[in-house]
């Protein structure tokens, strides 16, 4: 029972080089449009949202993030609801101004688009106060995401 191996002739002691096929190209990660720091980055990105995506080339994720931030801030204060000020003894008064001032340049410009105040006794009011939280949390992940990307941590 003595077989011979099945190998094709000619190919048997060549290395992959020698072989003429091609070697695997690990991809690249791609390359920012910036060279700032990922904190600077994350600080354009809070105070103007999308700025950040838009400094490091991703101007689609810019668009997104900027129309969502500015459209959930927007619509929270036609709904006429509470933009919390920046001192509270009230913990969630804190808590609530926090929430606020994450969606960036949105909470200076509260004032203009909530002429006639708050009004939280009605649904819509309670409705408003929640939109305009949720326009800086929604800023918040945009901040992040910008972070780590800028650190090349994410694609």
């Amino acid at each position: 029972m003595n077989e011979a191996p099945n190998v094709t002739p000619g190919h048997e002691s060549l290395s992959p080089s020698e072989n003429h096929e091609p070697e695997p190209v690990a991809p690249h990660p791609p390359k920012t449009a910036t060279t700032s720091s990922p904190l600077s980055i994350a600080i354009a990105s809070w105070l103007v949202p999308g700025l950040g995506h838009f400094l490091l080339g991703r101007t689609g994720r810019a668009i997104v993030f900027f129309f969502a931030v500015g459209g959930l801030a927007i619509v929270g204060y036609h709904m006429r609801g509470n933009v919390f000020p920046p001192r509270s003894a009230d913990p969630f008064g804190t808590l609530g101004f926090w929430a606020d001032a994450a969606s960036g340049i949105f909470y200076p410009l509260a004032r203009v688009f909530e002429r006639a105040g708050p009004d939280v006794s009605r649904a819509a009011g309670d409705y408003g106060t929640r939109f305009i939280a949720a326009a800086g949390i929604v800023n918040l992940i945009a901040v992040f995401d910008a972070y780590e990307i800028a650190a090349g941590r994410r694609g």
